[in-house]
């Protein structure tokens, strides 16, 4: 609590000479270093108060093992790819969102970076060999958020550059944007905003840009001709959810030409049955995570049906006013 964030670095012995890990800790000079075998000695120690540490995260880079790649989670959009996955680059987020299923994963909240990103490249190219590659870089974490701490988002989209096979997704709630102005846009890298309504950002979204600040950056990557999701994920069940959302939905297709989106998503509120369990005990006071949601046969906590087709239903039929149908996608619990 006395501390500031990032005032200390555990370095692993296996990656804290590299060029990376050194550019990395040069962002905080005034940090110190202390040298760790292996990060889960750091992150995944017994008794630790996730809730203090979220005040004043520290940092942890580390070297990725296998596995570098992951099946997508059935609770993510696949898109209807044959071949969808994810990888890691960071563990835990910058921000801090009330609902964020991260507060009920990991042990820490603690910043973990893995700097050993050739080795997840070759694992893709691999993968790249058999068939094309729908991956998600950005579910665990925000990469575009720390990207003038790390650069990972620049490195990503250059990899991209000659694999027409790799369709990149780079979820996101940040407005920074510089990546995407210093390179032609390319068509198999689309940046995926999470967008919520005002309301929303300033009660469960602690720490992220507003509202106007995420469409400005919007609207300059689509003019410079990038692919762009528009992701209301999750909807969240609030006092006057249905006035705060439709407000919501007028000033966003207000600032962006809804036909020019690639796609608008829209999900309900989802979490696994071990995260909300782990997440409740953490933040007793949490009127979100407290809800009584109902538990699925996939062992997941949602809205009641009723509910979440009342809310996804409404809100579909809203962003149909600006946006073509055929680009509208609906995840509910009970998507496969």
């Amino acid at each position: 609590m006395l501390t500031k964030r990032f005032s200390h670095i555990y370095l692993e012995d296996d990656v804290r000479n590299t060029e990376t890990a050194r550019r990395i800790c040069a962002k905080f000079p005034g940090a110190q270093q202390i040298r760790i075998r292996h990060y889960k000695d750091v992150f995944c120690r017994k008794r630790q108060d996730f809730c203090l540490q979220k005040l004043a995260p520290k940092l942890i880079i580390a070297k990725k093992r296998p596995p570098l790649v992951y099946p997508g989670s059935t609770n993510c959009d696949s898109f209807e790819s044959n071949h969808f996955y994810y990888t890691s680059s960071m563990m835990n987020c910058l921000y801090d969102c009330e609902y964020c299923y991260l507060k009920g994963m990991y042990p820490s909240a603690n910043l973990v970076v893995f700097v050993n990103h050739e080795e997840i490249f070759e694992e893709i190219d691999r993968k790249l060999e058999s068939h094309p590659v729908y991956l998600c870089v950005s579910y665990d974490t925000d990469l575009l958020s720390f990207e003038a701490i790390t650069g990972f988002v620049d490195l990503w989209i250059a990899f991209c550059e000659d694999r027409p096979d790799l369709l990149l997704e780079i979820r996101t709630k940040a407005a920074f944007i510089r990546p995407f102005l210093t390179r032609p846009p390319l068509e198999n890298v689309i940046i995926a905003w999470s967008l919520s309504p005002e309301y929303v950002i300033r009660n469960h979204e602690r720490g992220t840009p507003g509202l106007a600040a995420r469409l400005k950056s919007i609207k300059r990557v689509m003019e410079l001709g990038w692919p762009v999701r528009i992701c209301i994920d999750p909807v969240l069940f609030i006092d006057n959810w249905d006035r705060i959302y439709q407000e919501f939905l007028d000033e966003v297709f207000l600032n962006l030409a809804g036909d020019q989106l690639a796609s608008v998503s829209i999900g309900a509120f989802r979490i696994s049955k071990g995260y909300l369990k782990r997440a409740r005990r953490r933040y007793p006071c949490s009127r979100i995570l407290h809800y009584p949601f109902e538990l699925n046969r996939n062992g997941v906590y949602c809205y009641p049906p009723f509910l979440e087709d009342k809310i996804l239903g409404d809100l579909a039929q809203r962003v149909a006013r600006f946006v073509p149908t055929e680009k509208i996608r609906l995840f509910t619990s009970s998507t496969p």
